[in-house]
């Protein structure tokens, strides 16, 4: 293959490879980069060229220690390795430990001494995270209610404890399962949990401290009727 013949053929891959969207690099026998395309530099953050140079043992973290070491002498010897590499990498985007499987082959059928390497990247899909429940905020007058429904009292016994009738007490908790969406009452205490509302390191249950509003205008105890003290 003539000068300008290598050269039109290896734009034609370099360009081939920067429209992959599949996280790709071609290194030397002993791991080095000499080429990566967009993808795979976009692990890092970076741009292609700064990954030239550097390292698949410096890049990535094999989950069984040692794994691409002999990976990548069995492959400067003639082998070829037939599973894929688990590995753990550090994005540079945003600092976030990433998982999946590199697989790295000869450059071509043939094995020279030191063969060129071709390492594909298939990044393993993040799970799926639920968005976290905002905080929730609630009166003084609520979060004592949800905090006796909390304990077992009963409707009448929650109204006495915060002086409202056995309506009042309905009336709010009918308030609170529809704003939180929730079907019944163990439901709505569960929910008031997972919103912070109900302290998760008391019993009998009680508000989270700061949670109602105008909390710091009250000291009522929600288990005890008003107009007594401790």
């Amino acid at each position: 293959m003539g000068g300008e013949e290598y050269t039109s053929w290896r734009n034609h891959f370099l360009l081939l490879l920067d429209r992959i969207p599949t996280p790709i690099a071609v290194c030397r026998a002993d791991g080095e980069v000499t080429v990566a395309n967009p993808a795979m530099a976009a692990e890092w953050g970076t741009a292609p060229g700064r990954l030239r140079g550097r390292n698949l043992q410096e890049l990535f973290r094999p989950r069984a220690v040692g794994r691409l070491d002999l990976h990548i002498e069995a492959l400067r010897l003639g082998r070829r390795p037939r599973h894929p590499i688990e590995v753990r990498w550090v994005t540079g985007a945003d600092g976030v430990e990433r998982e999946g499987e590199l697989l790295v082959d000869p450059v071509g059928d043939a094995f020279p001494a030191n063969p060129m390497l071709l390492a594909i990247l298939r990044v393993r899909a993040e799970p799926a995270h639920r968005p976290v429940e905002p905080m929730a905020e609630v009166s003084v007058v609520e979060g004592n209610i949800l905090a006796l429904a909390a304990a077992g009292a009963t409707t009448a016994a929650i109204g006495k404890a915060v002086g409202l009738t056995v309506d009042g007490v309905n009336y709010h908790l009918t308030r609170l399962t529809r704003r939180w969406r929730v079907p019944n009452r163990t439901a709505l205490v569960a929910k008031a949990y997972v919103l912070g509302v109900l302290s998760t390191r008391e019993w009998p249950p009680a508000p989270a401290p700061q949670r109602a509003r105008g909390a710091c205008r009250s000291t009522q105890s929600p288990h005890i009727p008003p107009g007594r003290t401790r």
